[in-house]
């Protein structure tokens, strides 16, 4: 089979190249089905209590993740007829935008869409708030005192000091985020001359971090890709060889991505939309292929030095590195597709994805290669394939140091990573997407004032069931909601509570000591029935069903960080446990709880992932190269390099999230190509007449340059530390520590123990 292979890249080396083009075009072109999406929800499996709770009360109520548009001007009263009409216009405006005719807006609350419930002679009346686009001065003057009154209205559309005004969104659904904040962007933009605007909500980041994506991720690859082809020539001297190892790299990323296309194509599953986790996904697939397409190169052109001869140095490369290349895109694929058995829905389709990407590299690395390869007029006499570049010269220098000493090498690399371990236990997880954002962007900055502000950016919603109108059920609410607000992260709540206590209020001659749940359920039902007189009792769909058999407490809260999340969701669950009188079962949903079960599939999915890796790579590489031996050694690199990387995250504050946790996939890609590589290489010189007090140098000295050259290349990606988003950031200077530790674990570690070794691993 790798003779058939060969034989025909460089017997019909243009119908072989076409071919693969066109299958990759085919491929590719499923690109355009790429759906972008960053919903939190996709990331929860479905049977976890907060989403199964979040969606029925979605099926009930509608959304209950909010967009919020605050806007106006710091030393300016939100009082004025200016101010007041705006928020009227963009009240009409949100409520009409619509998609292919379907509206994406269910509900715009704002000062202009508010009831106030007044007293009139013992009896109540309901009316709006703002009755018309255009007030006069005593209208706004009444306006302003009856918010002033009752601050519990007032808090949901008001900024603290009274100079911003908040207009609050409820999408139809979370399908169209992306649309619905763009849209919302066209609408505030001609008033941004005149008024400072700050957006938030978690509808409104998913909405807004499609275009982040595309914009930061295409911007850094670019960076990255020019660092990766300055590295390549100048160690590889020749254009033509740096466009080829580029030709697999960008096909196997055409291929990949479009893949992920036709599956949403085919399967409309969630788990194959393109999320902001899904950004490092091409950064790991260009690692790896760029390492098949270096070892080729590079093992060509020595070859070719050897032989003077292109076919010749062609069939050599081919016939030794076939296996080791074969090998390890199988345990890198193998390692991906434990992904399948994490908990978190997208890193199932992230897996088997980058899987499909690493599988399309292996396939043109070992026939599109080796074509190209054989078209090209090679000048053997060129200064590229005559003489050693600079990165020859060193690994062979740095061989004969490793070979001279390997139990200090050894030693002082299980020092480094002993240490490494150490740091561990200062890993903290974070999963809150705000913080991922660096200070000064504009969604954490605008997130940052809605939260000292307005009424916050994160919520907690609580289903409620029971009779919604039984005083003891509805007075456990209240105890739940002064509970809540007394909790310096919460802004404000809202609930039928808040609604009967107004009402209440009101038909007492507004005596604010009457501001209280009545006392019989008799009297509740009357205050609505008296609403109902002038009133509608649609105003309260958002708050309780129709057989007021199931309510809703929500609550506003800043953002906060993962740490606290646990700490909050703990204590209020508590509280509810401890603190209810009533027989009303309460369930807890929302963004807060939603990170806080989050945190542990994070920790759960990358434990798993690295644990199964690590023991699939083993037992493969046991299998493939026929001694137990091998398949432990093969492990050795990658598994001190996870260690050194975590540690290191420990070390230096960097939190675990599910974008840092994929590092361990990177890491382990990389690092188990080195180790098969440099494996393969020590057995074929065992098996090949070369004398037991050379094998080592030898090995080091083929394998070590195409090793460093692969990752001094792909430190170019060390340009996504100059992202914005704060994951990337990590993963920029992670990687760069990676693409270290991979190599000089496979150069140092697994070198020395094969050396202090090789007596009883080399047969005689």
């Amino acid at each position: 089979m790798k003779q058939w292979f060969i034989n025909n890249s460089l017997q019909r080396p243009k119908l072989t190249f076409s071919i693969m083009v066109f299958l990759t075009l085919i491929i590719g072109s499923g690109v355009r089905n790429i759906i972008v999406d960053d919903n939190i929800m996709n990331l929860l499996p479905k049977d976890i209590p907060s989403r199964v709770v979040w969606e029925e009360i979605n099926e009930e109520f509608g959304e209950t993740e909010f967009m919020f548009v605050a806007f106006g001007n710091s030393n300016e009263s939100v009082y004025n007829s200016k101010t007041l009409e705006t928020a009227w216009e963009l009240t009409e405006q949100f409520e009409k935008i619509t998609l292919d005719g379907k509206p994406l807006v269910e509900e715009v609350i704002s000062i202009a869409t508010l009831n106030r419930i007044d007293s009139e002679d013992g009896w109540m009346e309901v009316n709006d708030l703002m009755s018309e686009k255009q007030l006069s001065e005593s209208e706004i003057a009444e306006i302003k005192s009856y918010l002033e009154e009752n601050t519990g209205v007032s808090s949901r559309i008001l900024g603290r000091n009274g100079n911003f005004m908040n207009v609050v969104i409820r999408p139809t659904d979370n399908l169209h985020y992306p649309q619905l904040t763009q849209e919302v962007s066209k609408i505030t933009q001609p008033y941004e001359q005149d008024f400072e605007f700050y957006f938030g909500g978690e509808s409104y980041i998913v909405g807004k971090i499609p275009e982040i994506i595309v914009n930061e991720v295409g911007t850094l690859m670019s960076v990255g890709l020019i660092l990766m082809i300055v590295v390549l020539l100048a160690n590889l001297r020749n254009w033509t060889a740096v466009a080829m190892v580029l030709s697999v790299i960008m096909m196997s990323a055409l291929a990949m991505m479009g893949f992920m296309g036709w599956v949403v194509h085919f399967s409309g599953s969630s788990r194959f939309y393109f999320s902001m986790l899904n950004t490092s996904m091409p950064i790991v697939l260009l690692t790896i292929a760029n390492s098949d397409g270096v070892h080729v190169i590079s093992r060509f052109f020595r070859e070719a030095r050897k032989h003077k001869n292109v076919e010749t140095a062609i069939r050599k490369t081919m016939n030794q590195l076939m296996l080791p290349i074969s090998l390890t895109s199988l345990t890198t694929v193998a390692a991906f597709l434990t992904l399948l058995s994490s908990p978190i829905r997208p890193m199932v389709g992230y897996g088997v994805t980058i899987g499909f990407g690493i599988t399309w590299a292996w396939l043109l690395s070992t026939i599109l290669l080796p074509s190209l390869i054989s078209l090209k007029k090679w000048n053997l006499n060129s200064t590229a394939l005559s003489k050693p570049s600079i990165i020859e010269n060193i690994i062979h220098r740095f061989s004969k140091d490793i070979i001279q000493r390997p139990k200090k090498v050894l030693f002082g690399g299980i020092a480094i990573v002993l240490f490494s371990l150490l740091g561990f236990q200062f890993i903290e997880v974070e999963v809150n997407v705000i913080n991922f954002f660096k200070p000064g962007n504009v969604l954490r900055e605008s997130t940052i004032f809605l939260d000292k502000e307005m009424s916050g950016s994160m919520s907690l919603v609580m289903k409620l069931e029971g009779d919604m109108k039984d005083p003891k059920n509805l007075n456990d609410m209240v105890k739940i909601q002064d509970f809540l607000e007394l909790m310096p992260t919460v802004n404000t709540t809202i609930s039928l509570a808040n609604v009967i206590k107004e009402m209440h209020k009101s038909v007492m001659d507004d005596d604010p000591t009457f501001e209280t749940i009545p006392d019989e359920r008799e009297k509740v039902n009357n205050l609505f029935t008296m609403y109902s007189m002038s009133g509608d009792d649609d105003d309260f769909s958002a708050l309780v069903d129709y057989e007021y058999e199931t309510g809703l407490i929500t609550a506003m809260m800043q953002s906060i960080s993962t740490k606290d999340v646990v700490a909050h969701a703990d204590t209020i669950n508590k509280f509810i446990k401890n603190n209810t009188e009533s027989e009303m079962t309460v369930h807890v949903s929302g963004m807060l709880m939603f990170l806080n079960d989050f945190v542990d599939l994070v920790v759960e999915s990358s434990l798993t992932s690295i644990f199964f890796s690590i023991l699939i790579i083993g037992a493969i590489a046991w299998i493939f190269f026929k001694s137990w031996r091998y398949g432990l050694l093969s492990i050795i690199p990658l598994s001190s390099a996870v260690i050194l990387n975590f540690g290191l995250m420990g070390w230096f504050g960097v939190h675990l999230s599910h974008f840092t946790a994929l590092l361990s996939s990177i890491i382990i890609g990389v690092g188990v190509d080195f180790s098969i590589h440099y494996i393969a290489e020590f057995i074929h010189y065992s098996k090949n007449g070369v004398t037991i007090d050379k094998i080592s140098q030898k090995s080091v000295d083929d394998v070590g340059y195409p090793i460093l050259l692969d990752a001094f290349s792909n430190m170019g990606f060390g340009a996504l530390i100059f992202s914005t988003l704060i994951p990337l950031v990590h993963m920029g200077g992670l990687m760069v520590f990676a693409m270290i530790s991979t190599s000089l674990g496979t150069l140092t570690i697994l070198a020395s123990s094969l050396e202090l070794f090789k007596h009883k691993l080399v047969k005689h």
